[in-house]
C-alpha cells in the first residue's frame, strides 16, 4: 500500500467515525421525551389571560398616546428655537458681507 492510499483510507476511516457520531447524536435528539401532561385551560381561564392581555395592550396604547402628545408639545416648543438661532447666523452673515462691500476699496471705484 503507497503512502496515498493509506492517507485516503484514513481519512475514509475519519469520516466515517464522524459520520457513525452524527448518527448517535441524531439518534439521541430523536429520542421521544417522557410524555408531560399538558393542562389545559379552562375556557374561564382563557377569558382571564385574554383580558389581562387586552388590558395591558389598551395600557400600552394609552402610554404611547401619551408619549407622542408629550413629544408633538416639545416640539411646538422647542422648534422655533432651533429656527431662531439659524435665522440669526444667517442674518449675521449678511451684516457682515454688507460691511466688508462697504469697505473694499477695490469695489469702490
Amino acid at each position: 500500500m503507497t503512502k496515498s492510499e493509506k492517507k485516503e483510507q484514513a481519512k475514509v476511516s475519519s469520516e466515517d467515525k464522524h459520520a457513525s457520531e452524527k448518527d448517535e447524536q441524531k439518534e439521541k435528539k430523536s429520542v421521544p421525551i417522557k410524555d408531560v401532561p399538558i393542562k389545559e385551560e379552562t375556557p374561564e381561564e382563557k377569558l382571564k389571560t385574554t383580558q389581562e392581555k387586552l388590558l395591558r395592550t389598551m395600557a400600552e396604547m394609552e402610554n404611547q398616546r401619551r408619549r407622542f402628545e408629550k413629544e408633538k408639545q416639545e416640539a411646538f416648543e422647542f422648534g422655533g428655537f432651533n429656527f431662531a438661532a439659524e435665522s440669526l447666523s444667517l442674518i449675521d452673515n449678511i451684516d457682515r458681507a454688507i460691511i466688508s462691500f462697504k469697505n473694499d476699496e477695490s469695489l469702490k471705484n
